[in-house]
Parts: structure tokens; sequence; C-alpha cells
């Protein structure tokens, strides 16, 4: 018996720049096809680094495997033509501040009223109503709303000042959670018939992921939380976690079963977070007279958790990384490269990067046929 193949999900993608993108890029790898709308210049992240004959890598990393639609939605006929794609879609995502879509007549109540089954995800710095939903919000400037860059300069001994940051843990978490909503927000459709709007805030979703930090917030405890530290190696450093007594012994096994491992203040696991500090700088007495790479092996041969600290080059070259297919391999008009697949693998299920990367506006001929006196 045949087996026809399922309707894909139709995703009209109006993001830009990162959380937005990186959801739909994931809706894309799981097999959906995604309409990114674009302006005439393009998403702005087309220039932005790393660029290699003039193609931006970083976005073809976001953009992989969708169809680019080029629409100027300051005009009327760009609106329109919008309206048309999204009125016959499973699925818009947006990431423009709380009120654009709206404005532009693309906003939920609009486009439900004429297609009751649309999902549709807004992803937004601080959520679409509120004091605060009408400000700008990147990436960095959650971080330091939410409490995480403070959270993180309390983990610094001797820091007088938070952290400067360059990685966007905000636009990457805030894109799964929409992503994992949209796919709740479909299974919740195929039993009722109805889409619904999703609401999805940077500064949530950044909360959320510091589970002790909010709990702590709530119930302030006698001593500071312990902190994983870096010891230090002939050659760099590693991380070592001898968290459980097996985990311990073991390490002393490797150290040559030092005097100081029998102190009564390393005796229990509790003991040991409370007193980390000393026991790391007792295992860096060894670790600084061998190499990175000899710590790391010694160290997990006994059973022991260790990790030399690697660049993304080294990790990517990894042979499990590779075995595990973690890039995938995509292509534009300057030639392939690697792009990060899904960081989950199904059996039954497509979850890869598509390899084509979209040239702006490739999919206008074929998008934008509308039937002659169609409004």
């Amino acid at each position: 018996m045949t087996v026809e193949a399922p309707t894909r999900i139709r995703v009209v993608d109006f993001t830009q720049v990162m959380a937005g993108p990186f959801c739909t890029r994931l809706l894309a790898d799981v097999g959906a096809e995604v309409l990114k709308i674009e302006p005439p210049e393009g998403d702005a992240m087309r220039g932005r680094p790393p660029l290699r004959d003039g193609e931006s890598a970083y976005f073809g990393t976001l953009n992989a495997g969708k169809r680019s639609v080029m629409l100027d939605l300051k005009t009327e006929d760009g609106r329109r033509d919008a309206f048309r794609l999204a009125k016959s879609a499973d699925v818009v995502v947006e990431n423009f501040r709380p009120g654009v879509m709206a404005r532009l007549g693309l906003g939920w109540e609009a486009l439900s009223e004429v297609n009751p089954a649309l999902v549709y995800c807004s992803i937004s710095g601080f959520g679409q109503e509120g004091a605060t939903a009408s400000r700008p919000a990147y990436a960095p400037i959650i971080h330091a709303a939410s409490g995480l860059d403070l959270a993180l300069m309390e983990f610094q001994p001797g820091a007088e000042r938070p952290a400067p940051t360059a990685m966007f843990h905000a636009d990457v978490l805030a894109g799964v959670y929409a992503w994992g909503a949209i796919q709740t927000a479909l299974l919740a459709r195929s039993q009722t018939g109805r889409g619904q709007h999703i609401d999805v805030a940077l500064m949530d979703s950044l909360l959320s992921m510091m589970v002790y930090e909010c709990q702590e917030a709530q119930f302030p405890q006698n001593r500071k939380r312990h902190v994983y530290t870096p010891v230090k190696t002939l050659d760099g450093f590693v991380m070592v976690v001898p968290l459980s007594d097996k985990n311990f012994a073991a390490m002393l096994s490797v150290l040559g079963d030092p005097a100081w491992g029998g102190n009564r203040i390393f005796a229990t696991h509790a003991q040991r977070e409370a007193n980390w500090a000393e026991l790391m700088a007792h295992v860096e007495g060894w670790t600084v007279t061998q190499t990175a790479e000899t710590c790391e092996q010694r160290f997990n041969d006994a059973g022991v958790p260790c990790s030399r600290y690697r660049t993304v080059a080294e990790a990517l070259e990894d042979p499990i990384s590779k075995a595990r297919g973690v890039l995938g391999t995509v292509e534009d008009a300057a030639g392939s490269f690697g792009a990060p697949n899904p960081p989950f693998r199904m059996s039954q299920c497509r979850a890869v990067v598509g390899r084509k990367i979209p040239a702006l506006g490739e999919a206008n001929a074929e998008m934008l046929l509308w039937p002659k006196g169609t409004r």
C-alpha cells in the first residue's frame, strides 16, 4: 500500500535578525515550507559577517531551507500580497514591536478572522502587553534586565562590573520556545480545528532558564551557591567535577591518594560543595604539572567527569561531533559551508538543516501568482 506524503505546513515568516529566524529555521528543518518575507533591501543579517564573497554565513545559518519573498510592507501592494500569503498559511511568525503588525493590517485579529485555523506566533522582548511591551529590546538588553548578567557577575571573584557579552542566549532560547509552542498549537489545532495566538517574550525565556536563581531570589540562602571553576594545566585549563563519592574517590586515586583527600571538609558531597574552592586548589596542584589532554584522559578513564577547554573550531572537528552530524552542508551564491543541524535526531521524522540558502526574492514569481480579480 502506498502512503501519501503529508501536506507540508506552510509558515509565513515576518521575522528578522535572530530569535524569529532561529525559530522558523527549526520549522524548516523538520519539513515546513517557510516563506521568509524580506523588505526590498533584504534582511539586515544578509550583510552581517562572517562574509564570503559578499554572502553572509551568519544569515545563511539562520535561514537555510527557507524561501525568500521580497515585499515592501510600506506599500499597499506589499501589504496586500502579504495578507494573501498569510490568509492561506498554517503558521505566521513575527518579531516586530507589539502593534506594528496590527497597523500593517497583518495582526492576529485580522488574520484569524479570515483564517481561523491559523497559528500566529509573536516574539518580542517583553511580551505583547504591559508597560514595557513597546520598549526596544535586543538580547543584550534582556540579559541585563533579567538579572542574568549580575547573576553571572556573582560567580566571578573580584569582578567589579558585569562581563561584556557577544553571545545572544535570549534570542536562541526564545526561538526554541517559540518553535516548541508552535508545535503544541499545531497539535491542538489537529484536535479542535482552530489556531491560536502565541506570545513569546525574550525576558520570560531567559528568566525560565535561571531555575536556581529564581528560587534563591524568593528564598535567600545563608551561603552563596558554589561555583564550578576551571583549573590550570601546563598548556591550558580543564573543568573537573568530582561531585559524587565515587567520582571523588576515583579522582584521589588518579592524584596518588594525597593526604588532603582525607580531610573531613571533603567527606561528603555537601561539604565538598561548601569547600569547592579549596578542593580545586588542591586539584590544581596536580593538574598544573600535566597537559590538559593528559588530565582529560586520566580523569575520564578513571570515571571522573572532566573536559579540557576547547575552541569552537576544535569542538566542531571532534570525531564525535562529525559522527553525530553536528554540521550539515548548506550553500549560497558563494559556495557551500557547514551550518548546525537541529540538536536532536528522530527515528521517523526529518530533522536536518535545508541545503539551500534563499536569494533575496527568489520565490516571488512562484508565490505571488494570484488569479485575476482577486483581492
